[in-house]
């Protein structure tokens, strides 16, 4: 697979949760502890009104700075966090049209590495050639104030955690996991943990937007950057210039029904998975059925539930590495053929292929430490929305609906949606309606087998926002714009460039 490409795709990979890591998918925030009114607008000026001091970032043709941001809207006079931007200039020819910002999702995902390895040089040339692309690493995230909460040995033995436990035992050293994860969260990042929310990073945003010069907003998120580009929308309503929201997330479900949705895209990522291997001479998982294929699989994840398998390193592939691998080729079928070979490597009892797989979706370094993606999607998932699950009786009571939605990996995703549970700061978000009432027209973009983001959320979030115009690619894989589809593309760039957005219920193959 092309590295670019890559880049993109994991950089959308957690979608809105973290999944086996965690589970508490992100919902939606309501605004009621921000700053409103002409007192907290006169508190605002300093950051409104701080200019951004641009220098090399040592990528070529990219430009860094740093930009300040309360870092309690309530309470803007308390202190501030710093963020980081990115940005490339536009090319030319043709007049500029502003700043197009661009967020990759997560929560956790790096829009700076996002930016500079990927949309900057990679999104199509005359969007590129009339737009500043810019991106901002959210609070909490990469180079802006990081969440941190393990080390990479104590992340390597999370990561490890039985995550379909059999017994009481397993289900309290589950339990126990996650309450370490959360722990570590609150001991190394407990002043910035209570302020990563949506909302607070949609408020970073418009901030942004005024320090670059723009009257309006024009952005593209793809999968948790819809919900932030929806949140965004609905505050600001009146400063809406052309957003693309793709991979849509519905803000108005309770975690709950977001995690069972998510699960039940997997299944149906599998399926279409299992299809195309059953016809492929090198399929691991036999040459007869789909239900033959997810037998197999699941009888692996037994086998190595009860035997890990060596991967050439320390660590053996457990259960719970090889169910995250799997998951993490779902977002791409242009990954298919590299599951295939890691399924199969995995049977004859070598890891290594599966284990890399994992390792990509944690973003795990070579060298044993892990980026922060995992850490900030937990602490910005956890304070979005209510847990899913109080405690491990909630979660075993959901386990027959979790496993009726899918068969292969319904049980996990239930028992990992049991993480918010332990987490140290109240929730902030509460499940609503996102209407954006007088904002701009809004393309809402859904792919019908989206295993993250289940197409229908995005016509959910279409049917909400009262300018939103559902645009839908008829497909594989997690979201559309630049997967290859002329006519996704050919409408996108149409609606970045000219701001015509497509007739609603556009459908492309």
């Amino acid at each position: 697979m092309d590295t670019r490409r890559l880049l993109r795709i994991l950089a959308t990979a957690l979608g809105t949760a973290g999944l086996l890591v965690s589970g508490c998918s992100s919902g939606s925030t309501t605004p009621s502890g921000s700053a409103t009114g002409s007192a907290a607008a006169e508190e605002l000026k300093p950051y409104y009104g701080q200019k951004l001091r641009w220098r090399d970032c040592g990528v070529e043709g990219f430009q860094c700075a740093t930009m300040k941001a309360p870092l309690d809207y309530a309470k803007p006079g308390a202190g501030d966090v710093e963020l980081a931007v990115s940005r490339a200039k536009a090319t030319g020819p043709g007049k500029r049209i502003g700043s197009l910002l661009v967020n990759p999702g997560g929560p956790g995902g790096s829009a700076v590495d996002y930016l500079q390895g990927y949309a900057g040089i990679g999104y199509p040339a005359p969007v590129r050639a009339r737009y500043d692309m810019v991106s901002i690493d959210p609070r909490g995230v990469a180079r802006s104030e990081p969440v941190e909460c393990l080390s990479g040995k104590d992340m390597d033995a999370y990561t490890q955690v039985d995550q379909t436990p059999d017994d009481k035992g397993e289900v309290a050293e589950l339990r126990a996991s996650f309450e370490k994860f959360a722990e570590g969260c609150e001991k190394r990042s407990g002043k910035i943990l209570p302020h990563v929310s949506t909302v607070e990073t949609a408020r970073d945003m418009d901030i942004l937007r005024s320090l670059l010069g723009d009257e309006k907003l024009h952005y593209v998120g793809a999968s948790y950057g819809t919900f932030l580009g929806a949140t965004y929308a609905d505050l600001f309503p009146a400063r809406v210039g052309r957003l693309v929201l793709d991979g849509a997330m519905d803000p108005s479900l309770p975690a709950v029904d977001i995690n069972r949705d998510q699960t039940a895209g997997f299944e149906g990522a599998f399926q279409s998975f299992a299809a195309d291997c059953v016809k492929q001479t090198d399929c691991p998982l036999g040459t007869s059925s789909t239900a033959d294929a997810a037998t197999t699989l699941k009888e692996l994840f037994a086998q190595l539930d009860s035997e890990p398998v060596p991967t050439g390193e320390t660590r053996q592939l457990t259960e719970s590495l090889a169910t995250t691998g799997v998951i993490a080729a779902m977002y791409d079928e242009a990954a298919w053929p590299q599951l295939r070979e890691a399924v199969a490597g995995a049977q004859r009892g070598d890891g290594s292929g599966l284990l890399a797989l994992a390792d990509s979706y944690y973003e795990r370094e070579p060298s044993g430490e892990y980026a922060n993606l995992m850490f900030a999607n937990a602490a910005v998932n956890c304070l979005d929305l209510a847990p899913a699950f109080d405690g491990p009786a909630a979660a075993e009571k959901a386990l027959p609906e979790f496993e009726k939605a899918s068969p292969v990996f319904g049980r996990g995703f239930a028992w990992a949606a049991l993480n918010c549970g332990s987490w140290p700061v109240d929730p902030t978000g509460t499940p609503h309606r996102t209407e954006a009432e007088g904002a701009a027209p809004i393309v809402v973009v859904g792919t019908t087998r989206d295993p993250a983001t289940p197409y229908k959320w995005a016509e959910s979030l279409a049917e909400q926002l009262s300018s939103g115009t559902l645009l839908t690619y008829e497909g594989d894989g997690h979201t559309a714009y630049g997967r290859g589809s002329d006519c996704i593309d050919t409408a996108i760039n149409t609606y970045l460039l000219e701001g015509t957005p497509p007739k609603d219920g556009k459908k492309c193959t």
